[in-house]
């Protein structure tokens, strides 16, 4: 593969869907790579394909995803298309999982890891404003948010606390790097 891929960690509400929306607005040479999750597409967020439990385990027995991991009773899939722009020597975003740095690590040579920070308050009320979780379900989230990494991994760290704009830029920069 000539390209690079990035990957966005980070606990949920730190906003990695919006500050990739906006590093990929600012600068069309970024791809996205587009994730396949179960949950509706209607939940909203970044683009992704939303699929049944039963679709997903289909997909991951026809052999459909060459990344796959379950967070938060969710399951994610990432498929060859997703990544395709790899193979011109892209610069590919993947919103991905802590837990699954080691399957990703393993899968692509050059990886760079961006994680997106917040403080606990701040993770609350995005979360919050979402609407997809009651209060009981967010503080249990948040409990159980980690910054931590396995220590071998190289990690690019972003604080997103200003403004979106600002966030962005810190962002395009690390994606510069």
């Amino acid at each position: 593969m000539n390209g690079r891929v990035f990957v966005i960690v980070g606990p949920s509400g730190a906003g990695k869907d919006t500050l990739i929306a906006g590093a990929i607005a600012a600068d069309p040479a970024l791809h996205w790579a587009q994730r396949v999750i179960t949950r509706p597409t209607s939940a909203g967020g970044e683009p992704f394909e939303g699929v049944s439990p039963a679709e997903f385990q289909r997909r991951l027995s026809a052999g459909d995803f060459v990344l796959h991991w379950q967070a938060h009773g969710l399951h994610y899939g990432v498929t060859a298309p997703a990544l395709a722009p790899l193979q011109s020597g892209a610069k590919v975003v993947l919103n991905g999982s802590r837990g699954a740095l080691g399957a990703i690590s393993a899968a692509f040579a050059g990886l760079r890891i961006i994680r997106i920070s917040a403080p606990s308050a701040v993770l609350a009320e995005r979360l919050a404003q979402r609407g997809r979780e009651s209060s009981e379900a967010i503080s249990a989230r948040l409990a159980r948010a980690s910054y931590d990494l396995p220590a071998e991994l190289s990690v690019i760290d972003v604080q997103n606390t200003g403004s979106i704009a600002q966030g962005i830029d810190a962002l395009r920069h690390a994606l510069s790097l």
